[in-house]
């Protein structure tokens, strides 16, 4: 089965990783974003709530049959044992769901949008190119605790399940500089996504779906 020419987009938490996706679906790429599917599977009658509300009891599920996320974070925070059997349930499902979606996907080219994209390792062998949104700490924090009504300390501790900045950044093939406007950002993303529908053309001529 053919494989389309993927992008794998990420950045740590409050970094835009959204806001960049959303201004690259724009330009005619599709997006496939591992959160969403995350969302999708432990939503009210998601797939993969059987199994966590088995693995974890009822306590875990919402009133309205969804994963409550405020309490599984607080479990897993402080148990790793729980942390890594929430992992070993969601994670293969989330996998599959991405690669079916990446089969699928009808764009110029794919973005997957993987927040754990370099810490996972599962991913990055199956991205062709890696762009991670930046921006610094002191900012993620402060978006984050807007956006989402958390405390710095939580946000703290969600940032420290991830690569710090510096070796992220290290892994990137290419970085984009999110501290300013969306204005901004667009203008830095331009010619990364001249160049990916290029990458793209050269990908399928040489696998034969020019």
């Amino acid at each position: 089965m053919h494989r389309p020419w993927v992008l794998g987009l990420t950045g740590g938490i409050g970094s835009g990783k959204s806001a960049a996706a959303d201004i690259l679906q724009q330009w005619g790429a599709t997006v496939v974003d591992t959160d969403q599917l995350a969302h999708q599977l432990t939503a009210p009658q998601g797939a993969a709530m059987p199994a966590l509300i088995q693995a974890f009891g009822t306590t875990i599920a919402a009133a309205d049959g969804s994963m409550d996320r405020a309490a599984m974070r607080e479990r897993v925070f402080h148990d790793p044992a729980a942390r890594q059997q929430l992992e070993a349930i969601l994670h293969p499902m989330i996998q599959q769901a991405a690669e079916d979606a990446v089969q699928q996907a009808p764009g110029a080219y794919v973005v997957l949008v993987v927040p754990l994209l370099f810490e996972t390792g599962h991913y990055t062998q199956r991205v062709h190119r890696t762009l991670v949104v930046d921006c610094p700490e002191d900012l993620q924090i402060a978006r984050v605790m807007q956006r989402s009504q958390l405390d710095a300390d939580m946000v703290r501790r969600i940032m420290a399940q991830q690569w710090n900045r510096q070796c992220r950044l290290a892994a990137a093939d290419d970085v984009v500089d999110n501290q300013g406007s969306l204005a901004e950002l667009q203008v830095q993303l331009w010619p990364l996504h001249q160049a990916y529908l290029e990458k793209t053309r050269l990908w399928r001529a040489n696998t034969g779906f020019a």
